[in-house]
């Protein structure tokens, strides 16, 4: 046993592959048993399966890590993508949120500015803009000013505080009826006010949905090329791992090595 390690040290320090290790070790037991050097050749056999069983078990947890690092690969390439993915996409409905609020604000205060004009407006011209008295409230108008001038200050305070009783409740009645008709032009002018900010809210909804959709559908695109790029990479390695059970000491641990077409020229980028 001892002769074989020394044979193997002196491959190894040759650089030669465990390929050549393992030929040289296989020629050697064959060239024992030629010989008729049984314990060499059953010391050589020994040697032999050590190797393997070393080699095969080695090779199986580096395939192990080779392919474990590839799929957290995989896994942190998709996780910085859909980072940067909501990074960008929270940055575009914030800054349209921002847009829409401005847009409402900016319209609110030109309403708010219109409104007050429409309301000095309706106030200087709505009609009438004076009271129209009643042929009843003149006649006794007239009568209180005959009665002064004949003198007669007593009757004609009378019919003074008659008039002004009957004049005042037609004033109220003339600012009632007008205050009726202001506050129905102003309630139309604020209807199609709150049309026109019933549009822009309606827009902005459009809009808002339209991003969100956007977003959605983009998202959905991005899973689904993880999950196609994530099933390619399983089912390469799995393709790697049958190569390497079937032929534990020469199947190549990736995909380049074992036709042209390799896992890295397949597009397994995030």
């Amino acid at each position: 046993m001892e002769g074989d390690d020394g044979f193997a040290g002196e491959l190894d320090d040759k650089g030669h592959s465990i390929e050549d290790l393992l030929a040289a070790l296989e020629k050697h037991r064959k060239d024992c048993e030629l010989g008729g050097r049984y314990e060499e050749a059953e010391l050589a056999r020994m040697r032999l399966e050590q190797l393997r069983q070393h080699e095969e078990r080695s090779r199986r947890e580096s395939l192990l890590e080779q392919q474990m690092a590839e799929r957290m690969g995989v896994e942190e390439a998709h996780m910085l993508g859909l980072q940067e993915f909501n990074n960008i996409w929270d940055q575009k409905q914030q800054d349209f949120e921002q847009h829409a609020n401005s847009l409402q604000t900016t319209l609110a205060t030109r309403h708010k500015q219109e409104h007050q004009a429409q309301l000095d407006k309706l106030r200087r011209e709505v009609e009438p803009r004076t009271p129209r008295w009643s042929r009843d409230l003149l006649n006794l108008r007239k009568i209180q000013e005959t009665l002064a001038k004949m003198r007669k200050y007593a009757e004609a305070e009378k019919t003074k505080v008659q008039a002004d009783k009957l004049e005042a409740v037609e004033h109220n009645q003339w600012k009632e009826k007008r205050e009726a008709r202001i506050a129905a032009c102003e309630e139309q002018f604020l209807h199609k006010q709150q049309l026109e900010m019933g549009g822009l809210l309606k827009r902005l909804k459009s809009s808002r949905d339209e991003l969100k959709h956007s977003r959605k559908s983009e998202l959905e695109r991005i899973l689904q090329r993880y999950q196609n790029l994530k099933g390619q990479m399983e089912s390469q390695q799995r393709i790697i791992q049958q190569r390497v059970e079937r032929y534990p000491i020469t199947a190549p641990l990736n995909q380049s090595g074992s036709r042209p077409a390799s896992a890295s020229g397949s597009g397994m980028k995030f």
